[in-house]
C-alpha cells in the first residue's frame, strides 16, 4: 500500500513538472514570437490600414504598403464616397457604409476586396487622440502654399502660407475645415499632405517612443489588434522608409448618382484600382542599381485623335499609376492610327514599367537632356565655336495618344 502511495505521489508530481514545462515553455514562445517578426521572415509586403476617425466614422484611410528588403513603401488613399457593391449589406454604397467604430473587420474586408491584398494590421486613431499625439510628436511640419483663415466657434485659426509646424489643436481643425469655395479635391489633398508629414515626423521620432514610459503613453492613443510590443516592433522597422521618395495615390474614379448619393465609382469596375496596386508592388519589389528608377517619371500627354478629352482622362489614370504628368494638350494633328511613345529618359527600366502599364511597342527614342548636352559639348570641341546654350525641359515620355488607345490599353499595336 505505501509503494503504491509512493508511486502515485511520483506519477502526481512528474505529471505537475510536465504541465509547468510546456506551459513555461509556451510562455516564451510566445514571448518571443511577434507578429511583424514572422512577417519580416518572409519577405513579404506589410499592409498596414490607417484610419483617422472624427464621429466614429472614418475621415480618412490610408494603405500603407511596404517591403522591408528594399526599404520601400506606397500609399493608397480611400476615400469613404468610394461606391461599391458591399458584401454585408448587399447594395451599391458608400464604402465607409460598412464602418463599425467599434469593430472594423466588415470595413478591412471591403478594403481588401478593393486593392487586392490582405491586411495585415491596422490602426486607428480618432480625432481627439490625433491632437495628443502631435503634441507628443512636438509639431508635424508641414508646406502651406496659400495662407488660410479659418473662423471656427470659438476663434479665428490662422494658417501662414509657407512651411510650419502645427501644433495638436492646430493639426485638428487643419484635417477637417471646410471652405464654401473650396473643392472636395482639395480637402482630400490637404489631408493626404498632412498624414504624409505625420508619418515623416512620427517615423523619424520613432528612438524616443521607444522609451518605455513614452511607449505607454503614444500606445493608449490608438486602438488596434497589436499589444504595445508589437506595435513598437512594427513602427521601428517602418522608420527606415523615407518619406519624401512616394505619394499618396487616390483611389479614384467616376462621379455617379445612385440612390440619391454622389458616389465615386472605380474605373473599369475596380479592375484598374488592383492593377494599379500589382504595379506598385512590382515598382516596391524589385531590386534596383543606381537612382534612375527611384525617382517618379515624368509625362506629357497629348491628344491625336478627334475625342475630346481623352488627354484629360489618360493623364489620370497615368496619375494613379503614380506617374508625374506634368502637361497634357493636342498633338500636332487629330488623326494619329498608332499611340506612340516618345522615350526621353535614357532609362529602359522606366520605359518598360511607362509602356507596359497601356501595352504599347510603338516607341522612338530621342536624346535625354543630358545626353544632348554632352553631343552639343562635344560638338563644340571639335569645331572650337562655344556658345552659351539654352535647353527647354521635356518630360521623359511624352505619350500620343492614337486611334488604336481605348482609354485604357492600346490594342493591336
Amino acid at each position: 500500500m505505501r509503494l503504491l502511495t509512493k508511486d502515485a505521489s511520483g506519477l502526481l508530481l512528474a505529471f505537475i513538472i510536465v504541465i509547468l514545462s510546456a506551459g513555461i515553455l509556451i510562455g516564451v514562445f510566445t514571448l518571443r514570437s511577434n507578429p511583424v517578426d514572422e512577417a519580416l521572415s518572409g519577405n513579404r509586403v506589410i499592409n498596414i490600414l490607417f484610419i483617422i476617425e472624427d464621429e466614429k466614422m472614418p475621415l480618412s484611410t490610408y494603405a500603407l504598403m511596404y517591403y522591408p528588403p528594399t526599404r520601400r513603401a506606397a500609399v493608397f488613399d480611400i476615400p469613404g464616397e468610394l461606391g461599391l457593391l458591399l458584401t454585408k449589406i448587399n447594395r451599391v454604397d458608400r464604402i465607409d457604409r460598412v464602418y463599425d467604430h467599434s469593430r472594423i473587420s466588415s470595413y478591412e474586408v471591403e478594403v481588401e476586396k478593393l486593392l487586392g491584398i490582405e491586411i495585415n494590421f491596422s490602426i486607428v486613431i480618432t480625432k481627439e487622440k490625433l491632437i495628443s499625439l502631435v503634441d507628443l510628436l512636438e509639431g508635424v511640419e508641414l508646406f502651406i502654399p496659400s495662407p488660410v483663415s479659418y473662423r471656427d466657434e470659438n476663434e479665428l485659426i490662422m494658417f501662414p502660407s509657407g512651411i510650419t509646424v502645427l501644433d495638436g489643436d492646430k493639426a485638428g481643425v487643419y484635417i477637417t475645415y471646410s471652405l464654401g469655395d473650396e473643392e472636395l479635391e482639395m480637402g482630400v489633398f490637404r489631408r493626404q499632405r498632412f498624414f504624409q508629414g505625420l508619418l515623416d515626423r512620427w517615423l523619424r521620432v520613432n528612438d524616443i517612443l521607444q522609451n518605455k514610459d513614452a511607449a505607454r503613453i503614444y500606445y493608449s492613443f490608438f486602438k488596434t489588434g497589436m499589444n504595445q510590443r508589437t506595435m513598437m516592433r512594427l513602427f521601428d522597422e517602418l522608420s527606415h522608409i523615407d518619406t519624401s521618395r512616394f505619394n499618396i495615390q487616390s483611389v479614384g474614379g467616376n462621379l455617379r448618382e445612385v440612390s440619391g448619393q454622389t458616389l465615386i465609382i472605380p474605373h473599369w469596375d475596380g479592375s484598374l484600382v488592383k492593377e494599379i496596386v500589382r504595379q506598385t508592388l512590382g515598382t516596391l519589389t524589385r531590386e534596383v542599381e543606381g537612382s534612375m528608377n527611384e525617382r517618379t517619371p515624368t509625362v506629357e500627354v497629348l491628344n491625336g485623335t478627334a475625342i475630346t478629352g481623352l488627354a484629360g482622362r489618360t493623364a489620370e489614370m497615368l496619375r494613379s499609376f503614380g506617374f508625374d504628368v506634368i502637361s497634357i494638350g493636342n498633338a500636332d494633328r487629330n488623326n494619329y492610327d498608332s499611340t506612340l511613345i516618345i522615350h526621353r529618359s535614357g532609362d529602359d527600366g522606366m520605359l518598360n514599367d511607362f509602356a507596359g502599364v497601356i501595352r504599347c511597342t510603338n516607341i522612338r527614342r530621342e536624346l535625354s537632356l543630358q545626353e544632348q548636352a554632352e553631343l552639343d559639348d562635344m560638338q563644340s570641341f571639335v569645331t572650337g565655336n562655344f556658345s552659351p546654350q539654352s535647353f527647354e525641359y521635356k518630360a521623359d515620355f511624352t505619350l500620343i495618344i492614337g486611334r488604336n488607345f481605348n482609354g485604357r490599353y492600346v490594342v493591336g499595336n
